[in-house]
């Protein structure tokens, strides 16, 4: 076998498709670049998905004459200067690689004028090869112009999707990294059609509300917390805004568009209690670290991180959430409540400065919005008090709670958009021995009653602190998992004991179970261990996590059923605790109760 040196052409094509795998690839890059550049408004213009036609212009620091070609060559960066500098990057882009890569895929032509400098200076190159740099007339900044991407790699254009497809990744990631920086004012036009326009205000708030729109800003509710030198702050979604995929999930790691299993799993675990099965949480989060303790070299495209200290970025993270559900309503700034302190035993910190800073989100933006008061909130201030507060998360209960429901994605069941307090409902009845009939001014109310009662069970099982009674079977449970999962039930055996279970592999793809928790009956065995392990599959548990799955299938368990009839004074107190905002959700993530207006009733009578 002959070894020969590759002509250092091919290799520059085998290295762009390390970088540039789509159009999207190329707008990524480049408007990186111009933020990098310190722009405070940035253009992206693309046509024919990408394929034919991009453009992004900044109003950065641009380039000097001399600098123009060679920042086209591989390994070329300003942003990097020694290998000490890998230990604590601080720009989106460092290695080097993405122009020399965009250049040898397509036709690129350049416009950039320094700032203070009297003209600018003109480059074209095409396969890579640059022509000679020229002077030109041109604004302050920088104008990279992508023609005919993959025009001699034919191997790769025929990869490509439609002109649809490819246009939808590149919105995806001129949204990314316009969420990113809500400090630069980004601009995307498609075929000629604005699709978005970011104010570049610094709010991110505003930043989202443009991306998305009044329907999914309405949903979102302001998120903080501090553990462990990790800061977490953002937007996540109510529950009753939870989406069918993980789509509108997006990861900030200073300031960097990331995906991270670990990241998605903390946010989904601070759900758990509130989500029903197949329903996502939404989110926009930043997570700010020291950068020497995330590695950011891990992929060429720079969409993967590692974390030094992973367990701190999930803690940080998943606080941030539940203290978010915590919190309430949409609009609102939580942190962990004093009630949540009490119940998990922690003792309230002392006030600092930032415990008095006073943000909310506000959504639409401040010209058109209402303001409402702040809710009492209090900060973290060491990692004891986080891991307390995380522990425990039920709806306050030491004052009186106006609940908002915001608007539910299509095809799910329509839900409360404001809740009653206590003094203004009436309970009617009972409807077909399942729900709660209730009367609040110009609608009806039809509460779940055993949905509200499994919220109840669980929240008191929380609050009163849950100790595993293992019951020894005479017969074992058998059961079939697979071998992927027996193998990750059994690798957490000592977390499983401790919340009563014994388990002990019986063969290559099957369980034994040799002991439950005394209040759990045999036949929901199989779906507690499945919930557990599906978590398990989705990024690792902490306790509390697994201990909450077993909460919540023995809650369920011994709530009241539908299809039995209950006295006056059962009702009125399961509604009571309904209408007070002590029960939103059931701990499976089922809304409890759905509003039916006097105008949708006189709808159906054709009354109106």
């Amino acid at each position: 076998m002959k070894i020969i040196e590759l002509d250092p052409h091919v290799a520059d094509l085998i290295a762009a498709g390390e970088v540039v795998e789509r159009p999207s690839s190329v707008i990524k890059e480049l408007v990186e670049n111009a933020i990098d550049a310190g722009a405070s408004a940035v253009t992206a213009e693309i046509k024919n998905g990408g394929m034919s036609y991009m453009r992004v212009t900044d109003d950065g620091c641009g380039m000097a004459r001399g600098d123009v070609r060679t920042a086209f060559l591989r390994h070329a960066t300003s942003k990097l200067r020694d290998e000490r500098g890998l230990e604590a990057i601080g720009t989106l882009g460092f290695r080097g690689e993405a122009l020399a890569a965009i250049a040898s895929v397509s036709r690129v032509e350049v416009l950039t004028r320094e700032r203070g400098a009297d003209e600018g200076t003109a480059l074209t190159l095409e396969g890579g090869a640059p022509s000679g740099a020229e002077p030109a007339g041109c604004p302050e900044g920088t104008t990279v112009i992508v023609r005919d991407l993959f025009f001699n790699t034919p191997a790769r254009l025929k990869f490509m999707k439609t002109d649809r497809a490819e246009g939808s990744a590149v919105t995806a990631a001129i949204i990314s990294c316009a969420l990113s920086r809500p400090s630069v004012s980004v601009k995307y036009i498609k075929d000629g059609r604005e699709e978005c326009h970011t104010p570049g205000d610094g709010r991110a708030e505003s930043c989202v509300y443009t991306v998305f729109g009044r329907e999914f800003a309405a949903g979102l509710t302001r998120c903080r917390s501090s553990y462990d030198g990790v800061e977490v702050t953002g937007f996540v979604s109510m529950p009753g805004a939870a989406r069918g995929n993980r789509g509108h999930q997006y990861f900030f790691v200073n300031g960097r568009c990331v995906k991270s299993k670990t990241l998605q799993a903390a946010l989904e675990q601070a759900y758990s209690n509130s989500l029903f099965s197949g329903r996502f949480p939404a989110c926009v989060l930043y997570i700010t670290l020291a950068a020497n303790l995330v590695d950011v070299n891990v992929h060429p495209a720079k969409t993967e991180v590692r974390f030094l200290y992973e367990k701190s970025v999930f803690s940080a993270v998943r606080l941030a959430a539940l203290a978010a559900l915590d919190g309430g309503g949409a609009g609102a700034v939580p942190a962990v409540s004093a009630r949540t302190r009490e119940l998990a035993g922690a003792p309230p910190p002392a006030p600092t400065a930032a415990s008095r800073e006073g943000s909310r989100a506000q959504y639409p933006p401040p010209q058109e919005s209402a303001g409402v008061g702040e809710p009492e909130r209090v900060y973290i201030a060491t990692q004891a008090d986080a891991r307390d507060a995380a522990r425990r998360s039920p709806a306050p209960r030491d004052r009186d709670v106006r609940l908002e429901w915001p608007g539910e994605a299509p095809g799910a069941p329509a839900q409360m958009q404001c809740m009653p307090q206590a003094a203004d409902y009436r309970v009617i009845g009972e409807a077909l021995d399942t729900y709660i009939v209730a009367e609040y001014k110009s609608s009806l109310w039809l509460i779940d009653k055993h949905a509200a009662h499994e919220r109840v069970n669980f929240d008191a099982m929380k609050a009163e602190g849950y100790a595993a009674m293992p019951q020894a079977l005479i017969t074992p449970l058998i059961f079939r998992y697979g071998a992927r999962d027996v193998q990750l039930l059994l690798e957490n055996a000592g977390a499983l004991e401790a919340l009563g279970f014994e388990a002990e592999s019986f063969g290559e793809d099957t369980l034994a179970i040799r002991a439950l928790p005394s209040d759990m009956d045999v036949g929901d065995a199989r779906a507690a261990l499945e919930e557990i392990c599906e978590q398990l599959r989705a990024g690792g548990m902490d306790e509390d996590a697994r201990r909450d799955a077993v909460l919540r299938t023995l809650a369920c368990k011994s709530a009241i059923k539908a299809g039995r009839r209950h006295d006056a004074l059962e009702l009125e107190a399961l509604a009571k605790r309904v209408f007070s905002g002590e029960v939103r959700y059931c701990p499976h993530g089922r809304p409890v109760a759905v509003e039916l207006t006097q105008s949708s009733l006189e709808k159906q009578f054709l009354r109106k």
